[in-house]
């Protein structure tokens, strides 16, 4: 079993996993949140979608009310701000907890992967992002302040297409 076949839904409350969501599809799955700071990461991640998808690669956002409730919509709001503000085009799951004793089972796997310094364990807020392969490894881990477009985020998408 690899990460791609933790059951998971998307935003529709749909049953699904990341490999039927996504198919063999290289991942970035990221925890966002609609009224964060870091909220314009979005455009990144959607031109990261629109420049990577056609090479077998997609964003993954699962939305994430734990950080001083920065998502506190419903799923309609989340998918109507996510598509009329920032052109959101990649799949959305459902709003999830990504720390704690509810920590969904999908981030369960995800935080044992270090990230460049070798840090690991809980997610340290909004627009944490993990790169996952076409087999289903984590092979990278990027903190809620690295910019999707930023060298190093780009350059381990690349490596993985």
């Amino acid at each position: 079993m690899t990460i791609r076949d933790i059951p998971v839904r998307t935003l529709s409350d749909e049953p699904t996993t990341l490999g039927e969501l996504a198919g063999d599809k290289a991942l970035l799955v990221v925890n966002v949140a609609s009224k964060c700071g870091l909220t314009p990461q979005y455009t990144g991640l959607v031109e990261l979608q629109q420049t990577y998808g056609p090479r077998g690669f997609s964003v993954v956002g699962v939305p994430c009310n734990q950080f001083m409730g920065q998502e506190p919509g419903t799923a309609e709001e989340i998918e109507q701000f996510c598509s009329t503000t920032y052109g959101v085009d990649f799949p959305l799951l459902e709003k999830s907890d990504v720390n704690g004793d509810g920590r969904h089972a999908l981030y369960q796997e995800l935080v044992q992967t270090t990230d460049a310094e070798g840090e690991g364990g809980d997610i340290q807020w909004n627009f944490e992002k993990f790169l996952v392969d076409r087999d289903g490894k984590v092979v990278g881990r990027f903190r809620p302040r690295t910019e999707p477009k930023d060298p190093a985020v780009v350059s381990a998408i690349e490596s993985v297409l």
